[in-house]
């Protein structure tokens, strides 16, 4: 009889375990605008350091098929979302979004998703102004993802989004100038 009650309990838990004071959690049912951005009951959210893959951007798979960079970006955070439960924390709002730290649980660890989603090559290293990185470990983890070819850097024609948003950035400039 023991048995079968540790069975059921451990089948049909008898509470779900939330996100401690000053987190919250990130289920499925957020609308995800990128792979490193979301809206949930008005706020917008955004993964601190990591920049996903632009969407309309594309890279062409191996089977020479063009696919939507931004899509594949956006496709693995709602995969995490699903299998991992992250919970997450704000750390700075700035212009209407919520820069958040999540963490995901995968088994009894604890991971940082920016983390996961960059080493797995589906995000990469957010760069501020003067290129750098905003979080000196997620260009690590860049790196290390670029030279395993992990993830959309298996793809040749992957660029990295930084290069796209300066160019996008230093054409407005020119174009003021002018």
């Amino acid at each position: 009889m023991r048995e079968f009650l540790i069975l059921l309990l451990t089948l049909f838990p008898t509470s779900v375990a939330a996100a401690t004071d000053g987190y919250f959690d990130l289920l499925p049912g957020v609308t995800l605008e990128t792979g490193d951005t979301w809206t949930s009951d008005g706020k917008r959210y955004r993964l601190y350091g990591a920049q996903s893959c632009l969407r309309g951007t594309s890279y062409t798979d191996n089977h020479g098929q063009k696919r939507d960079c931004g899509e594949a970006s956006l496709a693995v955070l709602a995969a995490y979302i699903k299998d991992t439960k992250p919970v997450c924390a704000p750390i700075v709002k700035k212009d209407g979004i919520a820069y958040v730290v999540c963490y995901a649980t995968v088994g009894k660890d604890r991971l940082d998703l920016a983390n996961v989603l960059i080493t797995s090559g589906y995000a990469f290293a957010a760069l501020n102004g003067e290129g750098l990185p905003y979080h000196v470990p997620y260009a690590v983890a860049e790196q290390l993802a670029r030279d395993k070819h992990a993830g959309l850097w298996q793809f040749e024609d992957v660029q990295h989004p930084a290069i796209l948003l300066s160019r996008e950035v230093n054409a407005r400039n020119k174009k003021a100038d002018q």
